[in-house]
């Protein structure tokens, strides 16, 4: 029985708090927070009851016809509804931590309308079901976030936004290119058609490489491959929560579940290799990798090394995509949700540190660990994670890649594996030692930056509970990955499922 509501609903959701929120005034703050919480919880809800149907054997479409010939479609997958829960989960996350995050602070109210129709795009991206539906909502994730990412309203902010757009808008327009392109080919294509682009090869080899290099390449922007990253880093001006959206719930992510998209349900794994195209993605994701770390262990901020970071790990998914078996996918697939609970917890972390204690550059990081135990406690496993020490997710999703490579006899990439891991542990490494084995300011003395008292522990409840969590949540995923329905159950459930040969 399709239960078409479902997804419609879950969409729904964001998108009718975006117009309750710019109706509201802007002192109406506890009505505010109270709509926010329960259209995230309510979120939470409705996809856990998709993910249960999916795992039953269910997938719930809804549709309707815009013009002849073109659909907007909804459908709940196996790998939409995993996207999915993680946009909804964490959006709940950033959502305490942000009302925290901004008490006091002016405009609210456009920054939590922007907020919500953001994550709307996000669940529009998942749960998406032909390009059309895909390319409104990936459009709509590009706008609406760019009112996030000048928030400040600083002169720094509005360059950093002007960049954002002509990366992300130039993109869009690359893709829509690539789109308009596959469909005088072949029509409206869905993701879960079953036909996919074999029947073509023959006459249109060379159009259906382009065609992939244009999807490829429109999505390789968010997803931050080199070199066309280079907005990222400027969008580290924003606050802290919309970094933690910006690198963990939506836009790099978006890319990369785009790129997921692409290859396995429009051009298929085994069209994808017979064209010549998944050593390609492997080799730039590969070098996406390596650059970013390189990177992010020149910078002598916490933010922007956070930044690089996020260029190098989300490429692990594009690299478990050119990994033609079941542990590379595996990987990849995990990895996109590993990543996003590690990277949310760091940011969150930098944000304590940004508004407890002024903190801002690692040297000033020295003894922090004694005056904030909980805030480091959290970063420090969100580091092992990103280097892949057990037993954090990290480990699990470098240990399938690594495997994965093995097993597709691409030798190489446990190389570019082994030093990406030396290079994270080489950046992150020396920030835990000045956290827990340096001395910091004396108590009371005042010489951290600008320190604050938020609250009655470390600082403000509202920012400490979303950062705990969500390094628990990261820990336990790696110590109880073989439980059902962990990240990489669900993983596996969808590689072996749907998306192998």
């Amino acid at each position: 029985m399709n239960a078409a509501w479902l997804p419609l609903t879950a969409l729904a959701t964001s998108l009718l708090v975006v117009v309750i929120i710019f109706a509201l005034p802007e002192d109406a703050r506890r009505l505010r927070t109270t709509i926010n919480l329960a259209a995230a919880v309510v979120k939470i809800i409705l996809v856990m009851l998709m993910v249960r149907r999916v795992a039953a054997g269910h997938e719930d479409i809804f549709s309707f016809q815009v013009v002849g010939g073109v659909d907007f479609v909804l459908r709940s997958d196996a790998l939409g509804v995993m996207f999915a829960g993680l946009s909804s989960l964490l959006w709940l996350c950033t959502t305490v931590y942000a009302i925290g995050y901004l008490e006091g602070s002016a405009n609210r109210k456009r920054f939590f309308g922007f907020f919500s129709l953001c994550v709307a795009s996000t669940i529009g991206i998942a749960l998406a079901d032909n390009l059309f539906t895909f390319l409104v909502f990936y459009e709509m994730l590009t706008l609406s976030t760019y009112p996030l990412v000048v928030h400040k309203g600083t002169q720094q902010a509005l360059n950093a936004g002007r960049v954002y757009l002509r990366y992300t808008l130039s993109a869009g327009v690359v893709l829509l290119l690539g789109a308009v392109l596959l469909y005088s080919l072949t029509g409206d294509q869905s993701f879960s058609s079953e036909e996919g682009l074999g029947d073509y090869v023959n006459d249109h080899r060379g159009l259906l490489t382009l065609i992939f290099a244009l999807l490829v390449g429109g999505l390789a922007v968010k997803a931050a491959m080199v070199p066309l990253h280079g907005w990222l880093p400027r969008a580290m001006v924003a606050p802290a929560p919309v970094s933690a959206l910006l690198h963990a719930v939506a836009v790099v992510k978006a890319g990369a579940f785009g790129i997921l998209r692409v290859v396995y349900d429009l051009f298929g794994i085994e069209l994808s290799v017979e064209l010549g195209v998944i050593t390609a993605l492997a080799v730039a994701a590969s070098i996406t990798i390596i650059y970013g770390s390189l990177r992010a262990i020149a910078q002598e901020e916490l933010k922007p090394r956070l930044a690089f970071s996020t260029i190098s790990q989300v490429s692990y998914v594009i690299l478990g995509i050119g990994l033609f078996g079941p542990f590379g996918t595996v990987g990849a697939l995990a990895h996109l949700l590993h990543q996003g609970l590690m990277k949310v917890t760091l940011f969150f972390c930098a944000g304590n540190y940004a508004e407890e204690l002024g903190i801002h550059r690692i040297d000033e990081m020295d003894g922090a660990g004694k005056r904030m135990p909980l805030t480091s406690i959290a970063f420090t496993i969100g580091a092992f994670g990103m280097i892949g020490l057990p037993p954090v997710a990290g480990f699990i999703t470098k240990w399938y890649l690594g495997v994965g490579a093995i097993q597709a006899e691409m030798y190489w990439v446990v190389a570019v594996l082994v030093a990406s891991s030396t290079l994270n542990a080489m950046y992150f490494l020396p920030i835990v030692h000045r956290l827990w084995f340096r001395s910091g300011p004396a108590h009371g003395k005042g010489s951290w930056p600008k320190e604050r008292r938020l609250g009655r522990y470390e600082t403000h409840s509202w920012l400490l509970l979303p950062m705990m969590f969500t390094a628990l949540v990261s820990l336990g995923a790696g110590l109880f990955a073989g439980l059902p329905f962990s990240p990489l159950d669900w993983a596996a459930r969808v590689a072996n499922g749907e998306y192998l040969p």
